[in-house]
């Protein structure tokens, strides 16, 4: 088998960079890291890395999340791939970005392995290096519109919620403010959720009602329907 045509082709590095969207009960953030490496040492970047040998691109993106946050199976979803031949002035470098969604109130998340790491409010983020701020804006608008296609609490909210905590996570999202009466009347609609025999007893003095998220119904009905959740 001649290996030349192989050899005498061009070698580009293949890298993962990953946008952590994160939702606090009161404001969708972003995970972001600040670099100690050349180039753009002590500035603020997205967490990425470069794929091995061994592994596809899911497993890279995979292995570089759960670096930095310790969690394994939390909703990713690849982006789109970056390859300006300036992109990075270390190397001649090729990244995928993925986005994932994660509750940064889950018994599962210690928070951030890094020293480096820190959570910003969406509207706060600092500028960041490269083209990251790209992958952001369009990790963002792809979130917007999975979030008018069906509900995505399940990744965002923790087991038990209450009715405002989901449409603060969704105005967050879509940043703007909804309608409490509309945006209770479309969710019950969708009849995706089960209430709960239990109170929130920390946000009024009569507590509110706590809800879950059915799942087996909302699987049905997205594989069946489909949703249409525009606000």
């Amino acid at each position: 088998m001649d290996l030349n045509h192989y050899r005498e082709e061009d070698k580009v590095l293949l890298a993962v960079d990953c946008i952590i969207f994160g939702f606090d009960k009161h404001h969708l953030r972003i995970l972001l890291i600040k670099r100690n490496f050349e180039p753009e040492s002590g500035k603020w970047s997205l967490i990425g890395g470069f794929m091995k040998r061994e592994e596809d691109l899911d497993q890279a993106a995979v292995r570089v999340l759960e670096a930095l946050t310790g969690l394994r199976d939390i909703y990713m979803e690849q982006l789109q791939a970056y390859s300006k031949v300036d992109r990075d002035p270390g190397e001649r470098t090729i990244s995928v970005a993925y986005y994932a969604l994660i509750d940064v109130d889950s018994h599962q998340f210690d928070g951030p392995r890094l020293e480096t790491a820190q959570w910003f409010k969406l509207s706060e983020a600092p500028d960041l290096i490269f083209d990251h701020n790209d992958m952001v804006e369009k990790a963002v608008a792809r979130l917007r519109r999975r979030a008018l296609k069906r509900p995505i609490g399940f990744e965002l909210l923790p087991e038990k919620f209450t009715m405002r905590q989901l449409q603060t996570l969704y105005e967050s999202i879509l940043d703007k403010k909804l309608d409490k009466r509309n945006f209770v009347n479309k969710i019950n609609s969708l009849d995706v959720l089960i209430k709960l025999d239990e109170k929130d007893m920390t946000v009024a003095r009569k507590g509110a009602y706590l809800y879950t998220f059915d799942k087996e119904k909302y699987d049905r009905k997205v594989a069946e329907e489909g949703f249409n959740f525009k606000i």
